[in-house]
């Protein structure tokens, strides 16, 4: 006899009921006041000491370059029956452009500046390509300028940025495989030399001595091995020697450099670095005072530009000068820190290339007012007058303060690597211990 169990009542469950509510036409002004607190919550939030210290020298740079520049180029303004203030107009200018282009910069994140780097390249290749256009014109012996509108502009310095950008973006690419020689070298060497060569073709060396140390610097902070990056090094002083020794020009420079009695050649290719010596030694350690330059008044060539430094040591002194070297080093003390604390190997690179930019050349700039190095006529970067100059280097600024800006993920991985390496270790300790 078979006994059949009752059927078990069935049970009815309550539908699930879900923790969100349908969004009405209420919540939509809600929702948009936390969308807008959150972005104005990241637009003020805290920056990084680096940026802070990066921003603050570049900005004091710029105002004393404008001051300067009013000063330096005052006494033949008003010569020439303009306005005093008619020269340093024109970097004003280019100050307001470059300034709120530097903030706008610093906004934009690191994988955009990775983006850039074959399109910035390819602007500054083929802006600099212009100089040999109808557009192009000389100065000094060297063909690096164009005018457009009435608007003068010297493409290479835009080059420079580019440059730094792509081999950052070719040698973070290639960061497992810098161990080979190949490729390091590939693309890397055949495309910057044809990027110097753009700029080489108008003559124009100094400019060219520079894009080389933008180039070894990157290669020196991507970590490459000591004999890769001394061949690369040995190769550009060789060239340099080269193009040095093969230009008549170059080649007398370089002797009156040489020469221990410059007064013997003082008409000739030793007036203005005698001129530059004089008007460093008349400042004294206090200086004439601010306005109060006599090389000014038409007695230095390019008194507002390559040799700005030497009316800066006439006005101010070595009180001025000691001044302009501090804000210099307090720059490099604040790029040198994105590098350093920086995990991403593309911000290392690109930030050390473009530090051994401005600060070499603000070295290699001064070099030449004391006579430490040959007539190169590289500008002093932020305060030599030069509106494209200007723009250029507060562009770059603004890439370095981008960098500045991911510096706390950066740390904050660092540390939860550590952090993790550090609970690893603990855990492998207790296993032996059990």
């Amino acid at each position: 006899m078979t006994t059949t169990q009752p059927p078990r009542a069935r049970t009815t469950r309550p539908a699930p009921t879900t923790s969100a509510t349908p969004k009405t036409e209420a919540d939509k002004p809600a929702r948009r006041g936390l969308a807008a607190r959150v972005s104005l919550g990241r637009v003020f939030a805290p920056v990084p000491s680096e940026f802070l210290l990066i921003a603050s020298t570049t900005l004091l740079l710029t105002v004393f370059g404008l001051v300067m520049v009013l000063s330096a180029t005052s006494a033949t303004a008003t010569a020439a029956g303009e306005a005093p203030w008619e020269m340093v107009l024109k970097q004003v200018v280019f100050a307001v452009i470059g300034i709120p282009l530097m903030f706008i910069a610093s906004r934009l994140p690191v994988t955009f500046w990775k983006k850039m780097a074959w399109p910035a390249l390819i602007f500054g290749v083929a802006f600099q390509l212009l100089v040999f256009t109808p557009l192009g014109h000389g100065a000094d012996g060297n063909r690096n300028w164009i005018t457009i509108a009435g608007f003068q502009a010297q493409p290479s310095e835009f080059l420079k940025l580019g440059l730094a950008l792509w081999v950052a973006y070719v040698l973070f690419r290639k960061r497992t495989l810098l161990t080979k020689w190949q490729h390091v070298f590939i693309p890397l060497v055949p495309v910057a030399g044809l990027a110097i060569a753009t700029v080489l073709a108008g003559d124009d060396l100094g400019t060219a001595m520079i894009l080389v140390l933008i180039v070894l610097g990157a290669l020196f902070f991507s970590g490459v091995k000591l004999r890769i990056f001394v061949l690369p090094a040995i190769a550009a002083a060789g060239a340099v020697a080269f193009l040095a020794v093969t230009s008549p020009d170059r080649m007398r420079r370089f002797m009156s450099f040489l020469n221990p009695n410059c007064l013997d050649d003082y008409f000739n290719d030793c007036y203005q670095p005698l001129h530059g010596i004089w008007g460093l030694a008349s400042g004294g350690v206090f200086g004439l005072g601010l306005g109060n330059s006599r090389e000014k008044y038409d007695w230095l060539p390019a008194a507002a530009n390559d040799y700005i430094f030497a009316i800066v040591g006439e006005e101010l002194g070595l009180i001025g000068c000691a001044v302009v070297l501090a804000l210099f080093a307090l720059f490099a003390v604040g790029a040198f820190h994105v590098i350093r604390k920086t995990d991403d190997p593309f911000v290392r690179i690109a930030a050390g290339g473009i530090t051994v930019w401005i600060v070499g050349q603000a070295l290699i700039n001064i070099g030449v007012v004391l006579r430490v190095f040959p007539v190169l006529g590289v500008p002093l970067p932020f305060m030599s007058q030069g509106g494209t100059s200007l723009l250029s280097v507060l562009l770059a600024c603004g890439v370095l303060l981008a960098f500045a800006r991911s510096l706390p993920a950066s740390v904050a991985r660092r540390e939860a690597a550590i952090a993790s390496a550090r609970a690893a270790r603990e855990r492998a300790k207790l296993r032996v211990v059990r």
